[in-house]
């Protein structure tokens, strides 16, 4: 698939073609409420958990679009990514699905569970050193000499279309939503979100949230171009890489503002969801949760959609437990 394929943004057929094409495979995720968040905001909260999706993430829903959009030629050849999070197991996952081979890139010092979990859903697991260069290194080497299609987990178009469902079925499910709040890392299923509003509901307008210790996607969109993310000190690991071509250029264009929030915010937002809403999600979940209780955002009266990105936590070490 040539380049301006994968990098031009998809519209509104895309979105309505990667409903129906993942619609067979991807969980329709529940829409909760809770009395004790609208009470704290002033709002009536509407939360998509997608911590109930297949792998426990809304990864799932663009990697199978990516993989059931493949040509045949193209599933004999397979499909590779480098990943350690949960694009590891979505791909892995869809594959299997679709029935091609998957080879994922992982550093060697990720998790064993993490590994494990990869395999299980049938991928063939390639380590490698734990730095960007060796996993990008490796990832072009076995496209190289397999073929294999490069799925990237957020700077792919398909991926794009793949993650606005979500959004797509939360604003079937809730209507006349005044925002919709998603966390951002590379910028996915933010972007994602904004295309699903702007085709579908204009009138909601649309709102990233990222931890302030990983604050590059909201420099980048203040400044008009892509920063390169710092250092990252932040619990919320799903929310590390920095925005790609494709992605920063719809969040610009579709995305109202990005609102950062600090580490003890995330950490309390995540254990008062456990606590009242009895529903374990993981941090970077937790971030649009604390924009709202934060005060950065004004929404007192209004009805807010929050994407709550995924569940999948380490039970030996939540972070509340010191």
């Amino acid at each position: 698939m040539e380049k301006s394929t994968i990098l031009a943004p998809p519209g509104r057929s895309e979105l309505a073609d990667a409903r129906t094409r993942i619609e067979r495979y991807a969980h329709r995720t529940p829409v909760l409420t809770s009395t004790y968040f609208d009470h704290l905001t002033g709002a009536n909260l509407f939360f998509k958990c997608e911590n109930f999706q297949k792998v426990g993430a809304f990864k799932f829903r663009g990697a199978c679009n990516a993989v059931f959009s493949l040509s045949a030629d193209e599933l004999e050849r397979g499909v590779v990514a480098h990943s350690s999070g949960n694009h590891a197991q979505a791909l892995a996952l869809a594959a299997r699905l679709r029935g091609t081979r998957a080879t994922i890139v992982m550093p060697e010092n990720a998790t064993a569970i993490k590994v494990a979990a990869v395999r299980d859903y049938g991928a063939e697991v390639v380590l490698c050193q734990p730095t960007q260069e060796a996993r990008e290194g490796e990832t072009a080497r076995i496209v190289e000499e397999t073929g294999a299609s490069l799925i990237h987990p957020f700077n792919d178009s398909r991926i794009v279309a793949g993650q606005s469902t979500a959004a797509q079925e939360l604003l079937e499910d809730v209507r006349e939503l005044d925002s919709i709040l998603a966390p951002v890392g590379g910028g996915g299923l933010l972007s994602g979100c904004a295309l699903a509003a702007y085709y579908h509901s204009p009138a909601t307008r649309v709102v990233g949230a990222e931890p302030a210790a990983a604050d590059d996607a909201a420099r980048s969109l203040e400044a008009g171009q892509i920063l390169p993310a710092r250092p990252p000190a932040t619990i919320a690991d799903g929310l590390l890489t920095s925005l790609g071509e494709l992605t920063f250029a719809i969040i610009r264009d579709h995305v109202e503002r990005i609102v950062t929030v600090d580490e003890a915010a995330i950490v309390e937002v995540m254990r008062a969801v456990w606590e009242r809403m009895k529903i374990l999600i993981e941090p970077s979940s937790a971030v649009p949760v604390a924009a709202l209780l934060q005060g950065g955002l004004q929404v007192r009266g209004e009805r807010v959609g929050i994407i709550l990105s995924g569940g999948n936590v380490d039970l030996d070490r939540l972070p509340w437990q010191t």
